[in-house]
């Protein structure tokens, strides 16, 4: 058991790392970079098909939109922090901003 709980001990360590840079990146910008917000959505589709027996192929016969876009979740910056939430990439875009101007 002593594995597993190493093994957990160092999960967790390398986890809080992880999120406590992610929290210097939203907050202290890279000032010689480009910061434009970012992200990706999809609208689906429903696609219909009509069977061709000649060329044993199907063909799209029909789409119809089922959904409306939406804003994702998860946004990014073109410098390169990823993951960020609404107000986290309100947060990364202030500073940005404060570092161009002071």
């Amino acid at each position: 058991m002593t594995d597993d709980t190493e093994t957990n001990d160092a999960l967790d360590e390398w986890k809080e790392e992880m999120q406590a840079e992610h929290r210097d990146a939203i907050q202290n910008p890279a000032p010689d970079e480009d910061h434009r917000i970012e992200g990706v959505s999809q609208v689906s589709y429903r696609v219909a098909f009509a069977y061709d027996l000649e060329a044993d192929d199907l063909e799209r016969t029909d789409t119809e939109q089922v959904d409306e876009l939406a804003d994702p979740e998860l946004l990014s910056c073109s410098c390169g922090v990823r993951g960020m939430t609404r107000a986290e990439a309100r947060t990364h875009m202030a500073a940005a901003r404060t570092q161009e101007q002071g």
